[in-house]
């Protein structure tokens, strides 16, 4: 039986509004393609992200690997703690049962007869008519002198030196010869290297006393104004005659003289208007 046309007109009109209905009216657009720089850019970014994730896991394992350690290293020094503990109270318990010793050993022979030295002492120079303040340094081979404008001369063939004592405001000394000229027979000289070169400096012989000591000793002339001590007393002098104590200064007293002029038992002699006419040199 043929379709009316009315009814065909209906059924095509539900189609059409059957087909509006299935689709949605709020439909997001798709997205854009990725260019190939930013697809770049995203791969970037993950590699960049997944590489910080397996350096955060690598420094957790460092970190958790440098804990063990340390708590190894503590339980280590907390044994040796508890050890050393119980060491310690054995030797107590030693000590408290151990006899106390009332006599005291023998001292050595080899310190028998020697003087004992503090590391600075006083001396004195009887030629010279002063006292002078000492280091003591057993380090030192030879002793020195502090000296000033010291001048070589000859006098009957032989070399001979003069000199002042080079001292500072502060330096110990009697006033009365503190700028005497001194004059000694050089007994040798040493040569002294030194960064700026190479130096000759003559050596003379002075009678010294300090406390019982009274010895000639030869002095390395030197100019120690810079120094603290205008003498330094070396290994020489010290060997077989005295033993040093540097806890301790000014262990002997210091010697007094008289204000009138040196002595002249020691063959050190203080400058004379005769001498220097005999010598033919002129008074500096």
């Amino acid at each position: 039986m043929p379709l009316r046309p009315p009814l065909m007109l209906s059924l095509l009109g539900l189609t059409w509004l059957g087909g509006c209905a299935l689709v949605p009216a709020d439909r997001p657009e798709p997205p854009e393609p990725l260019t190939p720089p930013a697809f770049e850019a995203r791969i970037d970014r993950l590699e960049e992200t997944l590489s910080a994730r397996c350096d955060a896991r690598e420094m957790l394992a460092q970190h958790r690997q440098q804990q063990q350690r340390l708590t190894s290293d503590v339980r280590e020094v907390g044994s040796l703690l508890r050890g050393l503990s119980g060491d310690v109270a054995g030797l107590s318990a030693d000590a408290a049962d151990s006899p106390s010793v009332a006599d005291c050993p023998a001292g050595d022979e080899r310190l028998a007869n020697k003087t004992l030295l503090g590391r600075t002492e006083w001396i004195g120079l009887p030629g010279v008519g002063t006292y002078l303040e000492a280091r003591i340094d057993s380090g030192a081979n030879t002793s020195s002198l502090s000296a000033a404008e010291i001048t070589p001369f000859e006098r009957d063939g032989e070399d001979w030196v003069r000199f002042k004592l080079g001292l500072n405001d502060e330096d110990g000394v009697v006033d009365a010869v503190r700028d005497d000229w001194i004059e000694a027979p050089v007994e040798r000289r040493v040569r002294v290297v030194q960064a700026n070169g190479e130096q000759s400096r003559p050596v003379i012989s002075l009678l010294m006393t300090l406390g019982s000591i009274r010895e000639t000793v030869e002095f390395t002339l030197t100019d120690r104004i810079p120094l603290d001590y205008p003498v330094l007393l070396g290994r020489r002098f010290l060997m077989d005659i005295a033993v040093v104590d540097v806890a301790q200064e000014h262990v002997h007293e210091r010697p007094s003289f008289p204000d009138n002029g040196p002595a002249t038992d020691d063959g050190a002699n203080a400058p004379d208007g005769d001498a220097e006419q005999d010598s033919g040199s002129a008074s500096p």
